[in-house]
């Protein structure tokens, strides 16, 4: 079993839904220049702490309740439109638009908002439809893509400049549904069909912190939490990407107060992270005891131990991969991204995961099962012709 890119991106959605330590990493990247906030309607208002009138498309899954509250908490005017069905009674005095982004927009028209959140969307024609239904009815479109849109990940400090699929070079699976990253590229070019320079499109890594029903980080700080000997991928040197959703959430009502358009990675931390950086950061607000047990990739691939899914946040640094988790975020950044320390994430996200329902605690969605996971460090003991523990 070899990890692709096709294969990893396959991994990614459906979970969704080597460098040494001493590697540098280049400190600026050619391309990834600022883009300042563009002059628009809008600008009066966030100058003056006008309150903006906000659409959000969705507003009911993981980031959509926190991108709310911090519309809601700078003063603005928020409108749902989703299909009534997630969280039903969530923000109950915010207006909700009841439709369908896949045939029924019926409740959005002759409406007009200053703002358009496009939360995260798999299906570019839900961000066709959409964005030519509101093209004149605001001024600005948010639309929330992925830094899987990049095509080679074969290098280190991938920019918004470089390059990303295009139909005509991928290959569609015989069901003839469309790959991950090039489902996210097509909704993009829909945003900015129909908006233009009036497009703002955000490109985040892996999105973390409470809430997030994928536990494609959560498993990390809930194993450690549970203490013991943990089994952990490769030898710690693999670099990983990460944003809280709330610092998503924040960046996103930023750039709309500040009428700021075009192209923006979002994650963090701010200089490149390891995977031992990470797994110890999140060891630092826990108390149990604990051990890490690294383990190759080589035997995790003998083993069928699959990276980002059975390994949550974690992809070997092998040639085609390595620059998959050292994307630039210079350009969001300089646009005003700020990011919370690792250790109030983890926190955080272990207070949360702790009062989630037993089956949700128990019979998490990424990560090696208890069961799996000891048969793994088992495994690995005994190659090595040592007692487990």
């Amino acid at each position: 079993m070899t990890t692709n890119r096709r294969e990893f991106l396959r991994t990614s959605a459906l979970v969704a839904g080597g460098m040494q330590l001493s590697g540098a990493l280049p400190t600026a990247v050619a391309g990834a220049a600022t883009q300042q906030p563009s002059p628009g309607p809008s600008d009066a208002g966030a100058a003056s702490g006008r309150a903006l009138r906000i659409l959000v498309l969705g507003g009911t899954g993981f980031i959509g309740p926190h991108t709310i509250r911090a519309a809601l908490g700078r003063g603005h005017e928020v409108t749902m439109f989703n299909r009534g069905r997630t969280n039903p009674g969530i923000f109950p005095d915010v207006e909700r638009l009841i439709g369908d982004r896949n045939d029924d927009l019926t409740a959005l028209e002759n409406r007009s908002w200053d703002v358009v959140l496009d939360l995260p969307a798999t299906n570019p024609k839900w961000v066709e439809l959409s964005a030519q239904l509101l093209k004149d009815a605001a001024n600005q479109y948010v639309h929330i893509s992925s830094e899987s849109v990049y095509s080679d990940t074969s290098v280190t400090g991938i920019n918004e400049d470089s390059p990303v699929f295009r139909r005509e070079d991928v290959e569609l699976p015989e069901d003839g549904r469309l790959p991950y990253g090039l489902s996210k590229v097509l909704a993009e070019n829909e945003a900015r069909r129909a908006f233009g320079d009036r497009a703002t499109i955000i490109r985040p890594g892996l999105i973390v912190g409470p809430g997030d029903p994928t536990d494609r980080f959560t498993y990390w700080p809930a194993r450690i939490d549970r203490g013991g000997e943990i089994a952990a991928p490769g030898d710690g040197t693999d670099f990983t990407q990460i944003i809280d959703a709330r610092d998503l959430a924040s960046f996103l009502i930023h750039m709309v107060e500040t009428s700021t358009m075009g192209t923006f990675n979002a994650s963090g931390p701010e200089s490149p992270m390891t995977m031992a950086e990470m797994l110890y950061g999140i060891r630092a607000v826990t108390t149990g005891e604990i051990g890490f047990t690294w383990i190759p990739w080589e035997f995790l691939e003998e083993k069928g131990i699959r990276p980002w899914a059975d390994m949550p946040a974690w992809v070997p640094s092998t040639p085609e991969m390595i620059g998959f988790s050292t994307f630039s975020q210079l350009r969001a950044l300089a646009a005003g991204l700020t990011l919370r320390p690792l250790a109030d994430t983890a926190r955080d996200t272990i207070e949360w995961h702790n009062a989630r329902p037993e089956e949700e605690r128990t019979q998490m969605r990424s990560g090696l099962s208890r069961a799996n996971e000891a048969e793994l460090l088992r495994a690995w003991h005994a190659s090595r012709g040592a007692p487990a523990g």
